[in-house]
């Protein structure tokens, strides 16, 4: 899950307290209750309350056209276009962004042309089109220096890391995610350093290196629980199945599968399983586990994870951190999600 696009921050800085007066205001039939149901839906999209998200999204985005106030409808074009790629619906994701593109061009708001290029971007990822996913991203980062607007730096920067670790161009992948952690620290949000963490996971599991890899996805695991994101807890829970499936072991292979099955459960659990687009990383996995297993033991295994709610997937996180001999988290902190 990438982090939400850079429309968004207004709504990631305002948090929970803020959410709850927009409820009340949402409710008002006034034109800050349109604005309040736009903001709301950006908090539901950064929560995973897939529900909320699509219903206040679409309410504001209609209110909004029926004034025809066009700034107003631009700010619900990143929350609808992204609960459309996660339910898997990319021409309307793309139908929505290309339209956000125009309005932002007609009302010259060159911050959102850029958010609206990084969306497209993200599409082309996913169709598999990486020479269009690098330069709309490029195009994005161009315009985001130019008026700076580091969230739009941020944003397109990672979609280049992205496209580059997914087209397999490992190097090129860390060297974006390096450059993003030591040059936005001081303001990444942490849906970003969550994505970040998952992203330098990946990159050290592609190149073989179990224990980097495990690091990397409990760092994010970590955040992802500050977070509260049922997705953003799965892609850790399966980045670390990743990590545990290198080792080619058995009691490693038993733990993958379960880290699976919680991953796919609480992705079940928000109404926003993995489309086919979003699960190379998870189908990647798979096989090795299944291959060391049997596809029967994989099969009790995972469906031990996907029934296993928060004590499975804690037990299956500790057996890994031993596995790999990685230290347990300070006493503070919970062991798992």
């Amino acid at each position: 899950m990438s982090d939400p696009a850079p429309a968004s921050a207004t709504g990631r800085r305002a948090g929970k307290p803020a959410l709850r007066a927009w409820s009340t205001t949402a409710s008002t039939g006034s034109r800050s209750s349109r604005t309040a149901l736009g903001l709301r839906s950006t908090l539901a999209l950064t929560g995973g309350d897939v529900g909320g998200l699509g219903r206040d999204g679409r309410r504001s985005a209609a209110l909004f056209r029926e004034l025809g106030y066009r700034w107003g409808e631009l700010q619900t074009v990143s929350p609808l276009a992204a609960l459309a790629e996660i339910k898997g619906a990319y021409e309307e994701a793309e139908q929505r962004q290309l339209e956000g593109l125009r309005m932002a061009r007609e009302l010259g708001l060159e911050a959102e042309v850029s958010a609206r290029l990084s969306g497209l971007g993200r599409l082309a990822l996913l169709a598999r089109d990486w020479d269009r996913a690098r330069d709309l991203h490029e195009r994005a980062r161009r315009i985001a220096a130019e008026q700076g607007y580091t969230y739009g730096e941020i944003h397109s920067g990672m979609g280049l890391a992205l496209g580059a670790r997914r087209s397999g161009d490992l190097d090129a992948a860390e060297a974006h995610l390096l450059r993003l952690r030591d040059g936005f620290a001081a303001v990444s949000s942490r849906a970003g350093d969550h994505l970040l963490c998952a992203e330098l996971g990946f990159v050290a599991e592609l190149r073989g290196e179990a224990g980097p890899a495990a690091a990397h996805h409990l760092r994010g695991l970590d955040i992802a629980r500050v977070l509260a994101e049922p997705r953003a807890l799965a892609l850790s829970l399966e980045g670390l199945a990743g990590a545990a499936a290198l080792t080619a072991d058995r009691p490693a292979a038993v733990c993958a599968a379960r880290l699976l099955g919680a991953a796919a459960a609480a992705r079940r659990r928000v109404g926003a399983p993995l489309p086919p687009a979003e699960r190379g990383d998870v189908d990647r996995v798979t096989p090795p586990a299944r291959a060391v297993l049997g596809a029967p033991a994989f099969t009790e295994a995972f469906d031990l994870g996907d029934r296993g709610g928060r004590e499975g997937a804690e037990d299956a996180v500790r057996e890994v951190r031993a596995l790999l001999s990685l230290p347990a988290p300070p006493p503070t902190t919970r062991a798992a999600p």
